[in-house]
């Protein structure tokens, strides 16, 4: 769907289909704003004192929603029974390497989007194509190189690399490497609409790095039999070739693989507001998107909240990869684990938050530098609810659930 540049998306009708505009118009939520009791004015500042918020929302966080003031934390429950609840996998001990992602590690999965972990290292000895999706890699270890239709793309820790559905590629590795893998199933990958911060806020469509045909592209041609793996409807098909097929000679066209790093991704800040995550959107899938909370300044302001609010997500599930720093919001979860909080119950900062943000905030002289939140983690917020798989249930961290307990 396309909106033209002056108009809300929810507006405008310019550009869009008779079908496409009976869905826009349809999908009217009641709204009227109201109030009751003792509550602040504005949404995660001033809170009333001895209260705690909590964000009752639809969409998202793109949605209408109110925001209710409580005596007690939302998340201060002393016992928890029944499959609905909040997980976290320990990741870090998967060890087995594979060669191919075909035989990455499933963890979650729905109708649109699966989240797989690939562990490996070496050399890739055939290519693959994904015949049914389009893939999101998120390089959480390691460095190498990738090769591809389109030539050469060096890769880092913290890079994300989106390959088209129906591209051929393979990896070489200098030595082990983790790479989390997002796969968009019935659509491809597309940036935010930025609206009033510009085409070029969060980062620059300039910074999107393309493959090469450079030397070490030539130098990976040859004349000796490659397999191509392809996916297609959940089946593999291996097709060989008397020469290896990645033998582009030039290229032209928008629609191909791009590179960005984490460190060249520039999140939005405010001093006196505590942004939501749907601030630091990195792609968008179809009925997924994928956020990156990377390292940024703490709120300043003396009465804006300085860490993440409660909030009742009601229509996503909300699965965070956890990839470098200290996670303030967050008690003994460490770099290379996941959570999952489904959508359906309140979560939200662990205790131990409250208790940083204010002494820093106690500690913090006029003439201090700002304090900065050293984390980076990669958000997978899904309409639809995933599908845990048993690898990942074999990863479980059962007591997750009480580490909200003072």
């Amino acid at each position: 769907m396309q909106f033209c540049s002056t108009c809300p998306p929810a507006l405008c009708l310019l550009t869009v289909s008779p079908v496409q505009i009976a869905s826009i118009l349809m999908k009217k939520y009641i709204s009227f704003p109201r109030s009751a009791g003792t509550h602040s004015r504005q949404a995660h500042c001033d809170l009333p004192e001895g209260t705690y918020e909590r964000e009752f929302g639809r969409e998202g966080f793109f949605g209408p929603c109110s925001h209710l003031h409580h005596r007690h934390k939302p998340t201060g429950w002393v016992k928890w029974e029944g499959d609905l609840r909040p997980y976290a996998f320990d990741l870090r001990n998967l060890k087995s390497a594979t060669s191919s992602p075909w035989h990455a590690v499933p963890l979650f999965h729905n109708h649109a989007c699966s989240v797989r972990m690939w562990i490996t290292s070496g050399t890739m000895d055939h290519l693959v194509t994904n015949a049914d999706s389009d893939e999101l890699l998120f390089i959480h270890e390691g460095s190498g190189d990738l090769f591809c239709d389109f030539g050469h793309l060096s890769f880092r820790e913290g890079d994300y690399i989106v390959l088209p559905r129906g591209l051929k590629w393979r990896v070489n590795c200098h030595g082990h490497a983790r790479i989390l893998l997002i796969e968009s199933k019935s659509d491809g990958y597309r940036l935010p609409d930025k609206g009033m911060l510009g085409e070029h806020a969060v980062f620059d469509a300039a910074m999107l790095d393309v493959p090469a045909l450079n030397e070490a592209f030539e130098a990976q041609k040859d004349e000796r039999e490659w397999n191509v793996v392809m996916r297609s409807r959940g089946t593999f098909t291996t097709v060989t070739f008397p020469f290896n097929p990645l033998d582009t000679t030039g290229w032209h066209g928008d629609h191909l693989p791009v590179r960005i790093n984490w460190r060249d991704i520039r999140p939005l800040m405010s001093h006196r507001y505590h942004l939501p995550p749907s601030a630091h959107t990195t792609f968008i899938g179809n009925r997924f998107v994928v956020c990156t909370f990377a390292p940024r300044p703490a709120e300043m302001d003396p009465g804006a909240l300085k860490v993440p609010f409660y909030h009742s997500n009601n229509d996503f599930d909300e699965i965070i990869f956890y990839h470098m720093g200290k996670f303030f919001s967050r008690d003994n979860i460490h770099p290379g684990m996941l959570t999952l909080h489904p959508a359906g119950f309140a979560h939200g900062p662990h205790p131990k938050a409250f208790a940083l943000a204010e002494a820093a905030e106690k500690n913090r002289k006029p003439d201090a530098p700002v304090h900065m939140l050293d984390e980076l983690a990669v958000m997978i917020d899904t309409r639809d609810a995933v599908e845990i798989t048993q690898e990942a249930m074999a990863l479980d961290v059962p007591e997750y659930p009480m580490s909200w307990r003072e």
